[in-house]
């Protein structure tokens, strides 16, 4: 169950900065003993990976707090987010972490279920991301794309980081963001409807 949520936690911040976890289990695997990766993903921590990451995740972090460049940077992202949450999933339901000794989760699945359950939960999460924030750029004018960039950035990294160190605070993690994005669909209904009464306003003044 804790390696299904380490591998949860990992494929869900990938779908809102797609370098980010496989950068941090990368990272924890190469130069701390916290992580063990599986055998056939040794290569997440080799140091041409790792800087690859790096500049994936630097480009990503820049780009998505700028308005209308954050657009393009989704676009893009379309494919990789997905692709990073697949690899992410796939390597961390695998690996050996302080709260995983050994990890049983998805055995005899192959090696390509937990990459396509990855790549599903990664999609629709950077699909949430992508569809709301046109909303936010053109109800702030484009005031609120950075703030709430670095929000999605800090809580990528604080779900890798979980997902390695305490796999039970995903689930509290998912759990908030899941209520948060309930609170903005329910606000953006709401701005909706009083829209349409206050140009109707406009057009029909009381005498």
């Amino acid at each position: 169950m804790l390696e299904v949520l380490t591998a949860t936690g990992l494929a869900t911040a990938a779908g809102l900065n797609a370098g980010l976890p496989l950068l941090v289990l990368g990272t924890l695997a190469r130069w701390t003993a916290l992580v063990e990766l599986p055998v056939g993903w040794k290569w997440l921590t080799q140091d041409w990976v790792l800087a690859v990451l790096a500049v994936l995740v630097l480009l990503d972090v820049v780009a998505d707090k700028v308005p209308g460049l954050d657009h393009l940077n989704d676009l893009v992202q379309s494919v990789v987010r997905p692709t990073s949450g697949g690899l992410a999933f796939g390597a961390g339901v695998g690996a050996t972490t302080p709260a995983v000794a050994d990890p049983t989760a998805l055995d005899g699945t192959g090696v390509w279920v937990p990459v396509a359950l990855g790549v599903l939960l990664s999609l629709a999460v950077h699909l949430a991301k992508a569809l709301a924030r046109p909303w936010l750029s053109a109800g702030t004018v484009g005031v609120a794309v950075p703030v709430v960039s670095a929000a999605e950035d800090a809580a990528g990294l604080a779900l890798s980081l979980a997902a390695v160190l305490v796999p039970a605070a995903v689930a509290g993690l998912l759990l908030a963001a899941g209520v948060a994005v309930v609170r903005l669909g329910r606000r953006r209904r709401a701005v909706r409807r009083r829209v349409p009464g206050a140009a109707r306003a406009r057009r029909d003044p009381v005498p």
